[in-house]
């Protein structure tokens, strides 16, 4: 039984007429935490608007926590939705056909009932442009049979649904019940002739929570219904480790880390209950990819070890497009940005290339997006074997 507690019960459900989110003024928009102010955010997966903040679903692991915004669970808008998308589109880390977008990944459900109409306008605003971008839409909310219709009425939005599922049924970790995700999921994936593509996004698998045989098991037969299954781990950040001790609960790891967290255990497993599976993949990105019929928009054929699990017919897909950039195409690329004038190119191979000079991760990404190309950077290396996960769980490896 889900426990609203002090939520509103049309925050959940669609039992009570539909209010609208209200539009915060510029003083209450001043009093937000920095980060919570940043509309537009380029996180790995793509560049990521949310102008959409709070929500009632509380899963205790929840990304807001490192935004200041735990406590917001009545979704408010930052400005409207014509603002926001011409903000994202104008925004000088968009580069039109070619940036993956992330549509409410970091603040909000999209498709509670109040976000909804949001969701679809923002969708809708993108496609009257033309643009061909991918575009992620991540949600554990229930669908409906004209969410369908609808989406199908999108003409040139490259549009994925990831379906969050865990399989968690501690309602002091996961409050919203898995069963409803996987039951979206089913539904939007029925129709045989349809525009967007579906995929089961079954995270975040945390040993001694959810990693029992019967829990991969349940998740193997759902992949079934999707288009092509992600499986990773946990963030456990400080944020999120310090509101797990306030509150008791067991806490997963002994350690916080800035990457997602899928002990070398945990995948041999996965790997054994998906065996001859051929649509399992460890990167968001290149599942989308891959449902779309094209190479992995962020580069990861290099990374060969990433590869093992994919089909060939992918494999063939990414490795007619891997191109490994020169220090000057690194350099030209990042002349657009005044924020990366202190880059300097570290090394180049055919697994990625490693740069420094770079105060946060946003420059990166947009690299990584206009090249197609893996980029790191030098002071966080990624472990051979590793999957850029972190490195809680696994044997000491060298950095590639």
């Amino acid at each position: 039984m889900l426990t609203l507690g002090s939520v509103h019960p049309a925050d959940l459900g669609e039992e009570l007429p539909m209010m609208p989110v209200p539009l915060l003024s510029k003083e209450q928009i001043a009093r937000l935490p920095e980060r919570a102010r940043e509309v537009v955010e380029y996180r790995k997966s793509g560049l990521s608007l949310n102008h959409i903040q709070g929500c009632p679903i509380d899963c205790a692991y929840c990304i807001r926590h490192t935004y200041g915004l735990w406590d917001q669970r009545r979704p408010r808008a930052l400005m409207t939705d014509a603002d926001a998308a011409a903000e994202l589109v104008n925004h000088r880390y968009f580069q039109p056909h070619i940036t993956p977008v992330q549509l409410f990944n970091r603040a909000t459900e999209p498709f509670l009932p109040k976000v909804r109409p949001h969701t679809f306008a923002v969708l809708e605003d993108l496609d009257a442009r033309g643009l061909t971008n991918h575009v992620l839409v991540i949600t554990r909310h229930q669908l409906k049979p004209y969410d369908i219709d609808r989406l199908n009425q999108l003409r040139h939005l490259k549009v994925t649904l990831l379906f969050t599922y865990s399989g968690i049924d501690d309602e002091q970790i996961e409050p919203y019940p898995s069963h409803v995700a996987a039951e979206s999921l089913k539904l939007m994936s029925a129709p045989a002739r349809r525009r967007y593509r579906t995929i089961l996004y079954w995270r975040p698998l945390v040993p001694g929570l959810n990693d029992t045989d019967a829990h991969l098991a349940v998740a193997r037969s759902l992949s079934k219904h999707a288009d092509a299954t992600v499986f990773t781990g946990l963030f456990y950040r400080d944020e999120i480790a310090e509101y797990y001790r306030a509150n008791g609960l067991p806490e997963p790891y002994d350690d916080t880390a800035r990457r997602k967290i899928v002990p070398e255990t945990l995948e041999e497993r996965v790997l054994q209950t998906f065996a001859g599976a051929t649509n399992l993949f460890r990167k968001t990105s290149c599942a989308v990819s891959y449902v779309h019929g094209l190479p992995d928009y962020n580069g990861h054929y290099g990374i060969r070890e990433l590869c093992d699990i994919c089909p060939l017919s992918q494999l063939k897909l990414c490795a007619d497009a891997h191109r490994v950039p020169s220090a000057e195409d690194v350099r030209q690329a990042a002349s657009v940005l005044p924020e990366a004038d202190a880059l300097k190119v570290v090394r180049i191979s055919q697994r990625a290339a490693v740069v420094c000079g770079l105060e946060t991760e946003q420059p990166r990404y947009f690299l990584q997006h206009a090249l197609g190309f893996q980029v790191h950077d030098v002071d966080h290396p990624h472990h051979a074997n590793r999957h850029g996960r972190a490195d809680i769980g696994w044997k000491d490896t060298t950095a590639s």
